[in-house]
């Protein structure tokens, strides 16, 4: 626990905070929490800062977060299911195994279950109701811990409306696909110079989905029900003007997917293809968020923001976890993994993953069932003071959170016959895994921008992370926990970490930057022998604007001293889900360049806009020790780390007249390794490279209402999305969309 002193002293720096002198804003909650940026970067932040507005979403038209981030340089990603409903995301080689090595908000708030006690992000939002998304990479990623790394991925949803108006979208396609967005909202005057605004918003998703049992149809798709009730108070006129805003989120899913893959010659067969032991995999999940964040501008060069937040978290995801063909239940069972990487030596288990008629008890199906809770308080205070004569734009924040796991799984037994599986052993409530693991957490820190000259400004930046995790094992044969834990790990730490930053105006088109800060994940409740994840980071690059063209070029390396890996069921390592362990020495180093241009506005043409933006990515990893673990694998100093590609590349391109317009993204992806290695990548090992085309188009048909048909991989291209943990699993093929949407 953190001892009251540290609790008082957090108090006392967000009390004393208040009293600064600091910068105007306006009524935006969210201001003091938000960069606005423009293609290639935020001009005015010495740092890679990328921002993806309401207008390049809409344009895009994409619900899956992972197609949406293809256009941001340095961002790593694993594809799993083809929806992006379990996004893998990762920042310049930080490891994108479910996002734990970045930290993802929404509106200022974690949206892991359990960021210290267990960062792997089973649940992540909605991605087709997001507002915007902002991407930081560099030094000003010191605001956003626990996970510094890498780098943090911060989206906002949609907000209360300055007016009345609203929004509905309808889309429906191929595997049964249908899309519903849809929110309305207002403000209004109520009286006494108070204002009242309000918003009520839905995203509903479902398809069929594109894999294909065996033995015939079956839903191999999903069902998403999210919803968002915003309403607040302002103030505007006041002596001290002030908002209040209350946030309400839930999202309720039920999906049938699962880990299981294929073999290489059954996936050049038919990459589509689903075994019938997987008949009855399906995750369930829900959460529930509770949001109050209050704004006041003190005066004219102060405003404090403060967010308490409460977020909920349940899952099961029932699946396939092991084979036994001698009818022997878990005991003996032979996993997923070493089946289908030699199918000839476990021919038998191979012939009852693909539905030969099997003994009782020789399917195992585990219940991953979790429970999570997240809350917190967080304070930001943005501020500004001439001091020494030169100006200082000062934000100080700080935030005290708590969390925690509940892992109580069992693990079932089944026959299978003609394609059915039939429940044969019901195991033991919390008989494969009983345990909790908790997290208290005060994170502090300061930015501060210094106007040195009218060309020059530098960022000095100072986080501070206090933190304990505790985890308790529970018997499997104690389901009440009433004997108490068999065993107590607990882990805490307090580091600081500095960064800073330098941008400099060449001249009034041209501006180069540089930037250091100090990385840092929390190793969670391991073993004494795994260290915290800690790693210096460096950035260096340049900016060009004029007019309608707007270019950047980073350079970056950052320099593990221990770089992390969390053991999780997706991750396919020969480790128990939640460990943490080592990975040595590392050195990532790469090359992000991106640019933007209206070639319309650029060569003059009235009355249509032609946007073209581009992003590529260069990434070289290597590790610089040798060692043997269970989750990295064998690893020789001089290997590259899995699922990074050296090379990615994204254009995109649109034309817009009045009424109609039209916009194409390709995305190419180099090919990369699905384990740890180095030299040629073996046959069974390598994750293809692919180039995948989408395209939309609109055309309005009367004022606020337009035609929309969209087409995910234009060319029908099937390709390996991933090699973990059990098989070969296909990306979404082709998918057509046609609908319609309303604005008023």
């Amino acid at each position: 626990m953190l001892s009251p002193s540290r609790s008082l002293a957090l108090g006392l720096t967000l009390s004393l905070a208040t009293a600064l002198p600091a910068a105007a804003d306006d009524l935006r909650v969210l201001d003091t929490l938000t960069v606005v940026g423009v293609a290639g970067g935020e001009q005015n932040v010495a740092g890679s800062v990328d921002y993806i507005d309401a207008e390049a979403l809409e344009l895009q038209g994409h619900s899956d977060v992972l197609r949406i981030l293809r256009t941001v340089p340095g961002v790593n990603i694993q594809e799993e299911e083809g929806y992006g409903l379990r996004p893998n995301i990762g920042l310049r080689g930080s490891g994108s195994d479910r996002n734990s090595r970045i930290t993802v908000m929404e509106d200022g708030v974690p949206i892991a279950p359990a960021i210290y006690a267990s960062p792997s992000a089973y649940y992540f939002p909605a991605a087709g109701r997001i507002h915007a998304i902002e991407v930081t990479k560099g030094p000003s990623v010191i605001q956003y811990g626990p996970r510094t790394s890498g780098g943090a991925v911060h989206l906002f949803s949609t907000p209360i409306p300055e007016e009345t108006s609203g929004y509905a979208e309808f889309l429906a396609g191929d595997y049964g696909r249908q899309r519903l967005h849809a929110f309305v909202g207002t403000r209004q005057e109520i009286g006494n110079g108070l204002e009242f605004g309000a918003l009520i918003e839905t995203y509903q998703d479902q398809a069929d989905g594109f894999l294909e049992r065996d033995l015939g149809a079956a839903d191999t798709g999903f069902d998403i029900d999210d919803y968002v009730v915003k309403a607040g108070l302002y103030g505007p006129n006041a002596a001290t003007p002030w908002s209040l805003e209350l946030k309400y989120q839930t999202k309720d899913e039920v999906s049938n997917q699962t880990y299981l893959g294929l073999t290489d010659d059954d996936f050049a067969a038919n990459p589509y293809r689903l075994y019938d032991a997987a008949g009855n995999d399906q995750m369930i999940n829900e959460n529930e968020l509770f949001q109050l964040t209050g704004k006041i501008d003190l005066n004219s060069t102060t405003s404090f923001t403060a967010t308490a937040y409460s977020n909920e978290f349940a899952r099961n995801w029932y699946k396939l976890h092991g084979i036994n063909a001698d009818g022997g239940g878990a005991s003996g069972d032979v996993g997923l993994t070493a089946i289908l990487e030699d199918p000839e030596t476990f021919a038998a288990e191979y012939d009852l993953i693909r539905g030969v008629t099997s003994l009782d008890d020789s399917i195992v199906v585990r219940a991953n069932n979790r429970i999570y809770y997240s809350r917190g308080i967080s304070g930001a205070l943005d501020t500004e003071a001439v001091l020494g004569g030169m100006t200082h734009h000062i934000t100080i924040g700080g935030r005290i959170h708590s969390d925690e796991e509940d892992r109580f799984q069992k693990e079932d037994a089944y026959s299978l016959n003609n394609g059915v599986l039939a429940l044969t052993t019901s195991g033991p409530a919390g008989g494969t895994t009983n345990r909790v693991t908790g997290a208290d957490a005060i994170a502090l820190y300061a930015l501060n921008r210094i106007e040195v000259t009218d060309r020059l400004q530098v960022t000095a930046g100072l986080r501070f992370e206090d933190y304990e995790v505790t985890r308790e094992d529970f018997s499997t044969s104690d389901p009440t926990r009433a004997d108490g834990p068999t065993r107590v790990r607990t882990t805490e730490d307090d580091v600081v970490l500095p960064s800073l930053a330098v941008l400099y105006s060449l001249t009034d088109t041209v501006d180069v930057l540089a930037g250091v800060h100090k990385g840092f994940s929390p190793a969670g409740a391991s073993d004494d022998d795994v260290d915290n994840e800690e790693s210096w980071n460096y950035e260096a690059g340049a900016r060009f604007t004029q007019g309608a063209l707007s270019l950047e070029g980073i350079v970056f390396f950052n320099d593990y001293d221990n770089l992390l890996g969390e053991c999780t069921a997706s991750s396919g390592g020969a480790c128990e889900p939640g460990d943490v362990f080592n990975g040595d020495a590392v050195e990532v180093s790469g090359l992000e360049v991106t640019g933007a241009w209206d070639a319309a506005s650029a060569l003059g043409l009235n009355g249509f806009s032609l946007p073209l933006t581009a992003a590529y990515t260069y990434t070289d990893t290597e590790f610089q020790t040798s060692f043997d673990s269970s989750f990295f694998g064998d690893v020789e100093a001089g290997d590259e780390l899995n699922y990074v590609p050296d090379q990615q590349f994204t254009i995109a391109a649109g034309i817009e007249g009045t009424r109609w317009g039209t916009h194409a993204v390709v995305n190419y992806v180099s090919e990369t390794r699905g384990t740890v290695g180095s030299g040629s990548i073996p046959a069974n090992d390598v994750i293809d490279e692919r180039t995948l085309v989408d395209i939309s188009a609109f055309y309005e048909i009367a004022e606020g209402v337009r035609l929309k048909a969209k087409v995910e991989n234009l060319f029908d291209e099937s390709y390996i999305a991933a090699r973990r943990p059990s098989g070969l699993r296909p990306g979404k093929p082709q998918e057509v969309l046609f609908g319609v949407d309303v604005t008023f």
